[in-house]
């Protein structure tokens, strides 16, 4: 029995971790090339966002939608 709740306690302690890691790294940050916006993907739901701050301070972020898919690779 001690045995289990050994096991018991490392799977949730695993699991906890990953959900930690998992929304500590939601966002990735793309830079455009213009220094005034950015792009924002949230990786749990896709949702790609627009960032300007024309001016220094805090950004303001709408959502856009984004369509489309990545191409094949060009053959050689």
């Amino acid at each position: 029995m001690p045995t289990l709740i050994g096991a018991a306690m490392i799977a949730a302690a695993i699991l906890l971790s990953t959900l930690i890691n998992a929304l500590g790294s939601r966002y990735a940050g793309f830079e455009s090339p213009t220094e005034e916006s950015a792009w924002l993907v949230d990786r749990l739901t896709g949702t790609v966002y627009k960032c300007s701050a024309p001016q220094p301070g805090r950004a303001s972020c709408e959502a856009e939608i984004a369509t489309g898919s990545v191409g094949d690779r060009p053959k050689r």
